[in-house]
């Protein structure tokens, strides 16, 4: 997932301009804008994470596990990875993180992967791995420019590697059984190759039927029918809204209604930002966001899933001016900033900064009455 959002971010880049003008109207309205220097000295009085040092690639903490992982099949152990996968069991939304931390590693190196494939003929695993390194090798050569700045040599090896993934992707679901994992990971292809809705709805439909909540397949859907590929903002909402119908406390499927709603403010130039975000609907998302997270949190506080989603209810949070709440969800997933919003610009880092340490002002400014 984090894959994905890092591909999606950079064609989102453009948006960067405007939205940093944006945030500057923001910062002057209401009190009046609050000095550079008593914004870093909140940052500084609360013991904020400073910018040097926000890792910018990533949307929390390395797992210690996986990196240990990492190491291992770099030197060319890829019984560790299999281990590693095999080891999530049933449980499909760790499945997909480490199928997909594998896939991320093949892209650099497929030694190990190969020599995997080879040991075990028809292995589900590596199967799943395979075809999930292939989409992100073709992306890859794809290189994160706009059409316009890529040439054709490199969107003809973009769509050439994606056709292998679509064959590669045919044999991992045919021992997939009821495993979701090799049907999700396919949903970037349908963007990358642009399939028809209706190819795309029977790809979400075996998705569905094995894992009805996974919180990375309908993040990832939503990209699907969002206007910059193959739907539009209206589809996308109704898709968003669907999925935080069907969630249950603590299931964070809240977070794809609000990636709607981001997606249609980033694509609308002409909108307020500090406007569209306090209408009473997107006002009700967020609040449901932030029960949604409390949920998660309080039956596992090291859920991956949940930097991520403080992460873009904080930003929402920002532009409603409910600043101490914010600063609440940013100090939980502090010291980094490789997920949406902030991955969507050219400073990840920056921009996260700007908006944490603007709402520390503010609430610093709140405590002093």
């Amino acid at each position: 997932m984090d894959r994905l959002f890092l591909i999606v971010g950079a064609i989102g880049a453009v948006v960067f301009v405007i939205r940093w003008i944006a945030i500057q109207r923001n910062h002057d309205r209401g009190v009046g804008r609050i000095p550079d220097a008593e914004i870093t000295a909140a940052a500084t009085a609360l013991g904020l994470i400073p910018v040097t040092e926000i890792d910018a690639k990533s949307a929390m903490a390395p797992d210690p596990t996986a990196e240990a992982v990492k190491a291992a099949i770099k030197d060319g152990s890829w019984e560790e990875g299999a281990r590693f996968l095999a080891d999530a069991g049933r449980d499909w939304q760790e499945r997909d993180r480490r199928s997909s931390l594998l896939a991320d590693e093949a892209v650099k190196d497929d030694g190990w992967l190969l020599a995997w494939r080879t040991a075990r003929p028809g292995d589900a695993d590596a199967a799943l791995v395979h075809a999930r390194s292939l989409v992100y090798l073709a992306w890859e050569i794809r290189g994160s420019a706009m059409a316009r700045n890529t040439t054709r040599e490199q969107f003809a090896g973009f769509h050439r590697v994606l056709d292998q993934a679509r064959e590669a992707f045919a044999a991992a679901q045919a021992e997939a059984g009821d495993d979701p994992c090799p049907y999700l990971a396919e949903l970037p292809l349908a963007m990358g190759l642009g399939y028809t809705n209706e190819r795309f709805s029977a790809l979400w439909a075996e998705v569905e039927k094995r894992d009805p909540h996974h919180l990375a397949a309908h993040r990832s859907a939503l990209q699907y029918w969002c206007a910059k590929w193959q739907g539009s903002h209206e589809l996308a909402e109704e898709f968003g809204r669907a999925a935080a119908a069907k969630g249950e406390p603590g299931q964070l499927l809240s977070a794809v209604l609000l990636d709607a709603y981001f997606e249609y403010e980033i694509a609308h130039d002409d909108l307020a930002p500090g406007t569209y975000y306090s209408r009473p609907e997107i006002v009700a998302a967020t609040d449901a966001a932030l029960a949604d997270i409390a949920a998660a949190h309080a039956a596992d506080p090291h859920d991956r899933r949940i930097p991520p989603v403080r992460h873009l209810v904080g930003s929402f949070l920002y532009w409603q001016n409910r600043y101490a709440e914010a600063l609440e969800q940013f100090r939980a997933a502090d010291g980094y900033a490789g997920t949406p919003p902030w991955s969507y610009y050219t400073d990840p880092a920056g921009e996260y900064v700007k908006v944490r340490d603007y709402c520390a002002a503010q609430v610093r400014r709140a405590a002093r009455g």
